[in-house]
């Protein structure tokens, strides 16, 4: 293997597969890169064996080949030379790749290529998977998945709630996840329907890793969707940016195994009542109570006051800490219903609201044991549910 490539390109390519190295395994090739050089372009890729990222970007090449190099040194090595050609080329023998750019040199051991799992591409899938090609936007994408996976529970005791259920039919996409305290429902209608469907379970962590590399994606180009046959995985495909460091994306993940819960049954059809406020009022409110809530559990307490012929309505936001003292905050508020008392786990509302795009959200609650709904004043397309804290007696 003999090539030349740019260093800005080959230290963003490393940036986006670093993340899918493995951390901790029992194969060491695992702590390694894979480099293939092949047809005019280099192929990165790392695996954890739960998920894969592979990414390609243009080169001259000399002699084709491939080889795996540790990530965490090789990719510290790339950036810190110069925005220079950088010249790779693989000693077979010892298993060195020789690394030169400027007045920089380096020889870096690594693993036979052949040692590093079969690294399946959407190229190597073709005619053994379910192919949709989506209008989805990478920039939609990232809104969607920011909006759902913070909600998907971080321990695995049960598996499935650490994943995100996702549903694409006709012209509606779904995504949800929940850890059984809160659950974030996100619907997107397509510009256009899409041939073939799936519902599947994603891991969390594999979708946030998906909205990150996006950030390299052509924003005009369609994301691609691979369901191999039998294999219990799934593959999205993302083209690089016009005249940008990478020529394409892929990142492959396993699915979760598992039947997800009836979520839409855990969504209330009816309130007693709502309360529209301005989301930056809101949420500056909240992370103020925050303070003053972190040593009883994060609970505030919010009180929905309706208007009166003397006072507009309003929504007040109280946090005591038994060491420190309390914190009473006041948000201007639009009610309908009856006044409540109800509180909740502060740091899911500040979630939640953080990655609402809309100016006034609503939050719609029947009683103070029941749960609440965040959604947009004037939409359904993003909802969620927060289960309520115990209110003390005062």
């Amino acid at each position: 293997m003999r090539l030349i490539c740019l260093q800005d390109n080959l230290s963003t390519a490393l940036s986006i597969v670093e993340k899918a190295v493995a951390t901790r395994s029992t194969l060491p090739v695992l702590s390694n890169v894979y480099l293939e050089a092949r047809e005019g372009r280099l192929m990165l890729s790392a695996t954890n064996l739960d998920i894969s990222i592979t990414c390609w970007i243009g080169a001259n090449i000399e002699e084709e080949g491939a080889t795996t190099v540790p990530a965490r040194l090789f990719s510290d090595f790339v950036d810190s030379l110069p925005s220079e050609p950088v010249e790779l080329e693989l000693i077979v023998r010892t298993q060195t790749l020789n690394i030169r750019c400027g007045r920089f040199e380096a020889n870096i051991r690594g693993m036979d290529a052949t040692e590093f799992p079969e690294v399946m591409t959407a190229s190597k899938l073709e005619g053994q998977s379910t192919r949709i090609v989506t209008p989805l936007r990478p920039a939609t994408l990232r809104k969607i998945i920011q909006q759902v996976t913070f909600a998907a529970a971080s321990e695995e005791t049960h598996p499935f709630l650490s994943g995100a259920f996702t549903s694409l039919e006709g012209d509606q996409l779904t995504l949800a996840a929940t850890d059984g305290y809160r659950l974030s429902v996100r619907n997107v209608i397509l510009p256009q329907p899409v041939e073939g469907s799936f519902e599947v379970i994603i891991p969390a962590k594999a979708l946030d890793e998906l909205a990150r590399i996006a950030t390299e994606a052509d924003e005009s180009q369609p994301i691609e969707i691979l369901i191999p046959q039998g294999r219990n995985q799934i593959l999205f495909h993302l083209k690089g940016q016009p005249e940008g460091p990478v020529m394409a994306i892929e990142l492959l993940s396993q699915l979760i195994e598992s039947t997800y819960p009836d979520f839409r049954a855990l969504i209330p059809k009816e309130y007693n009542t709502r309360v529209v406020v301005k989301k930056d009022a809101f949420l500056k409110a909240l992370k103020i109570a925050h303070l003053f809530a972190k040593d009883r559990d994060n609970m505030v307490k919010l009180e929905i006051a309706p208007a009166s012929e003397l006072l507009p309505g309003s929504l007040t936001i109280r946090a005591t800490s038994r060491q420190y003292g309390d914190n009473v905050s006041q948000v201007e508020a639009k009610v309908q219903g009856a006044p409540l008392e109800i509180a909740f786990n502060v740091k899911y509302l500040i979630e939640a609201l953080s990655v609402m795009e809309e100016d006034e959200i609503a939050l719609e609650a029947t009683t103070s044991s029941s749960p609440g709904v965040l959604k947009p004043a004037d939409g359904e397309d993003f909802i969620h549910v927060v289960m309520p804290m115990y209110l003390e007696e005062e």
